[in-house]
């Protein structure tokens, strides 16, 4: 007895011992500079990294263009995208395509469409869910804008949880919530506050339908802030946001840099597009980091440049003072230089080319949102399609 009393008196103490051990070098650990405090550290979101690792996600973006594409006008786009070995396609998911009259009804046929054809091509759809039914806005509204947000965040909310749970199977796990709201995109002018409510009630309606989900925040439009044009910058708009923590709730911050008449590679004194997103000025990464989520990823969901518009476009040697659009030739440059610009950010995890095909003819040139496109309005390339697949195939044989 006297023995095993002993045996258990040397047993206990040395239990405690490593208990007092185990509890110092977890201790040490908390209070490693590396280790991320509980109150400090990002909300982990559904999606534990980027889908396609760190590798540069490419692609085209289409608008709502393809949605109403004839059959073989929606072959040849996808057909841009394969060929020009870009893998991805970002197109508008309309709500009041899908639910024009009511909440009751559905109207998926069109985008259901496009979504085989570019899963058939092996292409990643990166569907935009935006833009309010009459039905579903504000009685304020303005006439019918359908940049107008929904009168209940919970209304839309709820039609992108039909969304995912519809494409999810289908392979669509990464999705685009809302388009350029520090615009009037958002009508009639931003509202950091409704756009971050949307985002708290969508993000979480999706990620219940699939946890896979892969959420981007709209893609802000680089713009400097104009009350009179009801324009918010990127910079401020994401600041605005991310003091109600609208960071915490998206795998990346979706922008559009662009950069015309400049390349977006250019250095300069006043910074361009691309040069906000992280230069030494304070930008996009700069709110971020202030808002403890430096690494959270840039995915550039549109740049490009176009070849009509009013006044004189410029060619890459000079910019006449009323320039609003590039030459043709200028224009292929850009897209020689967007995917090197774009991979040389760290901070840059997609980049996608606006747009394919112009949406204008020549009684529209007083329009340049017309011709952005890689190709003309009657499917002529441009000399930027064989740039674009020259620089996306470049990038492709980069050593890892």
């Amino acid at each position: 007895m006297v023995r095993q009393s002993a045996r258990r008196q040397r047993l206990l103490v040395a239990l405690v011992a490593f208990v007092i051990s185990a509890g110092a070098t977890i201790m040490a650990a908390d209070s490693s500079p590396s280790a991320a405090k509980p109150e400090n550290a990002p909300k982990p979101s559904a999606s534990a990294s980027a889908p396609g690792g760190d590798k540069l996600r490419i692609g085209i973006a289409y608008g709502d263009t393809l949605t109403w594409a004839k059959d073989d006008e929606l072959a040849i786009g996808l057909d841009d995208a394969v060929n020009s070995g870009s893998q991805w396609v970002r197109v508008d998911l309309s709500w009041r395509n899908i639910q024009p009259e009511s909440s009751k009804r559905y109207e998926w046929q069109r985008f259901d469409r496009v979504v085989t054809a570019a899963r058939a091509r092996g292409l990643t759809v990166l569907p935009v869910i935006g833009y309010t039914p009459r039905w579903a806005q504000k009685v304020s509204c303005p006439g019918n804008d359908q940049s107008c947000p929904p009168a209940n965040p919970e209304t839309f909310a709820a039609f992108a949880a039909e969304a995912v749970k519809r494409y999810a199977p289908q392979g669509v796990h990464t999705w685009e919530i809302w388009n350029e709201p520090n615009i009037p995109f958002w009508a009639p002018k931003p509202d950091p506050v409704g756009y971050t409510e949307l985002l708290k009630a969508t993000t979480k309606s999706m990620r219940k339908a699939d946890p896979q989900a892969f959420l981007v925040m709209g893609g802000l439009a680089a713009v400097g802030t104009d009350a009179k044009k009801g324009y918010i910058s990127q910079s401020e708009f994401l600041a605005e946001i991310c003091k109600l923590g609208a960071n915490r709730l998206v795998d990346a911050v979706g922008y559009h840099p662009y950069t015309y008449p400049y390349l977006p590679s250019a250095k300069t004194d006043f910074g361009t597009a691309f040069e906000d997103i992280s230069s030494a000025r304070g930008n996009l990464v700069a709110v971020l980091d202030a808002n403890g989520t430096p690494n959270l990823p840039i995915w550039l969901t549109e740049t490009g440049a176009p070849t009509n518009g009013p006044g004189t476009a410029a060619d890459g040697k000079t910019i006449p003072p009323d320039s609003t659009h590039v030459t043709p030739a200028f224009q292929a440059e850009i897209a020689t230089d967007t995917i090197p610009a774009a991979a040389a950010n760290p901070h840059v995890g997609a980049v996608f080319w606006f747009a394919d095909q112009d949406s204008g003819t020549e009684k529209d040139k007083g329009q340049r949102s017309k011709f952005y496109g890689l190709r003309s309005f009657d499917g002529t390339p441009k000399p930027a399609l064989d740039a674009w697949k020259a620089a996306v195939g470049a990038y492709q044989k980069r050593k890892p």
